[in-house]
């Protein structure tokens, strides 16, 4: 059997594949390497998050009772509608940067400066929404208290709805001494900072609502509707908790203390969530160089557009991230 190679041409040549391997240039290379590099970055943290929820599964928040606001509706309870309509305007400003793709190979001008436009302002809006998602988060709505042991114990009525602290709390008398001789106070609580009540006045309130129940974190399966609720203890499983394992009250979430159930949601969601927040106002910032660069001319006197295609591999990465962060945290 002849095993001969056939020759190439490319015999004693270092490079055999010229200036443009794979039909795609440095650029675009380069472009492609630090894609596979963040997507591998991504894939670390959500495996982590995977991870931690599957240890604590029975502890960990319920997504439609913590993303249920929408702006300018108060009260109203809309369960991941916003950030619905957050994802469906980061995927338009993703058909945007495509046409805007589009454009550049026909070297339209016009058009291209046109749909990077729209691209950066679904990329503003999408950048401000995650920061209301993260205001309402961190400030909460209903707060709740802590055990020794770290469980967050929340408050509902008879019939299992939630009820926020400022409903039944009453704000008491607080030990103050003066600071000197000037005018100012000094308050000392064994509540974490900023609470606005202390384990006494939730305790107080609570007795005097016979109809107040406590949750806990633990998630147990309604045998009627099949769907996932925490389970709410009886009257005096509830008064035995408040007054022998609750130390302190928490309101809203940080990276140490959230109201909503586990302290490592909390943690999980406020790192990825703004690590993608920030490759996002990355992408915006480099499309408004892009865009401005379309203006003067630039890519025109270069007699083309491939910048913008680009910039353009690195928005759809940006926004097919976040289809896995959006599945991650909110829809599983």
């Amino acid at each position: 059997m002849d095993t001969t190679v056939a020759p190439t041409g490319t015999e004693g040549q270092t490079w055999g594949g010229g200036s443009n391997p794979l039909k795609a240039s440095y650029g675009k290379m380069m472009m492609w390497f630090f894609i596979l590099s963040d997507a591998l970055t991504f894939s670390g943290f959500l495996a982590a998050y995977g991870f931690s929820r599957f240890k604590f599964i029975e502890e960990w928040p319920i997504a439609d009772e913590v993303f249920n606001h929408f702006p300018f509706m108060h009260g109203t309870d809309a369960p991941m509608f916003y950030v619905a309509l957050m994802t469906f305007i980061l995927i338009g400003s993703s058909v945007t940067m495509v046409l805007a793709v589009d454009a550049g190979h026909h070297m339209d001008k016009k058009k291209v400066s046109f749909y990077l436009l729209l691209t950066v302002i679904g990329g503003l809006i999408f950048v401000g929404s995650q920061a209301w998602e993260w205001k309402n988060f961190i400030n909460g709505e209903y707060g709740a208290v802590k055990t020794k042991g770290g469980k967050i114990l929340q408050f509902t009525d008879a019939e299992g709805a939630r009820v926020a602290l400022n409903e039944f709390v009453t704000v008491g008398d607080r030990p103050v001494e003066a600071l000197g001789n000037n005018e100012g106070i000094w308050y000392q609580s064994d509540d974490p900072i900023g609470s606005t009540y202390t384990i006494d006045e939730v305790r107080k309130g609570f007795e005097t609502n016979p109809d107040l129940r406590i949750r806990t974190q633990q998630l147990i399966v309604n045998e009627e509707t099949g769907a996932s609720e925490k389970l709410v203890l009886s009257r005096e499983e509830s008064l035995f908790k408040l007054n022998n394992q609750a130390v302190g009250v928490v309101e809203g979430a940080n990276l140490s203390e959230n109201e909503y159930g586990a302290p490592l949601f909390a943690d999980f969601f406020f790192f990825i969530t703004g690590f993608h927040g920030f490759h996002v106002f990355s992408g915006v910032v480099f499309n408004l160089i892009i865009f401005f660069n379309v203006l003067l001319g630039t890519y025109e006197r270069r007699g083309s557009y491939e910048m913008v295609e680009k910039v353009g591999l690195y928005w759809h990465f940006v926004d097919l991230v976040w289809v896995f962060v959006f599945t991650f945290f909110y829809l599983v």
